[in-house]
């Protein structure tokens, strides 16, 4: 704790210092409860995309595999054509949003490609829009739980340190200046009774 001046000026810095930490407190409350939240929320959402994701890729693995022809990899029959993430804000956290995807089927010989081919290339597109969707929020949750921790500290900091620290030091204070007058008081009445002592004398 840092040496404070035993003074009427540092009495009232010490004061308004404590009306800001309370007046910043619930604020920073609310955005702790607004962050926990939207990561509850953000890692739903990612879990959903994971489990669509997992139930597309299982489901094609299944099928895909009773078909014996030999075709290139079934991602050379579209290409990624437009990716649109825009950047939102959440308690002042930048974090990315999910608009869009959307791919360019490839032209190939429809006579000599097997008729399952079309069918495994919309899948796989689809898989790949839910694995793009669980990489974004991913990456919200991240940032959010970053800024979660900072908000936790400052709150913390306010309540277990500045809030104790700042109504000690105003203890201290008054009770010096208390003491001050209490001293200043009975200086004055001993000087007095001198002076009358002396009068009388």
């Amino acid at each position: 704790m840092a040496k404070i001046k035993l003074t009427k000026n540092e009495l009232k810095k010490q004061k308004d210092a404590l009306k800001m930490f309370k007046r910043y407190l619930p604020t920073l409350t609310l955005k702790k409860q607004q962050l926990q939240a939207e990561i509850r929320s953000a890692e739903a959402e990612r879990d959903n995309a994971k489990e669509h994701h997992k139930r597309i890729t299982e489901d094609f693995a299944r099928w895909i595999a009773v078909f014996s022809e030999q075709v290139p990899t079934v991602e050379t029959f579209f290409t990624l054509e437009k990716l649109s993430i825009k950047r939102g804000n959440i308690a002042g956290v930048d974090i990315p949003v999910f608009e869009n995807v959307s791919f360019q089927p490839s032209q190939y010989d429809l006579f000599s490609t097997p008729l399952w081919v079309d069918k495994a290339a919309k899948q796989m597109m689809q898989a790949m829009e839910w694995d793009i969707r669980s990489q974004v929020y991913d990456k919200k949750v991240q940032l959010l739980r970053q800024e979660l921790i900072t908000t936790s500290q400052r709150v913390n900091l306010f309540e277990k340190v500045k809030i104790p620290e700042t109504q000690q030091n105003i203890k201290k204070i008054n009770i010096f200046l208390g003491d001050e007058q209490t001293a200043t008081v009975v200086r004055g009445k001993i000087s007095k009774k001198k002076l009358s002592e002396q009068e009388g004398a």
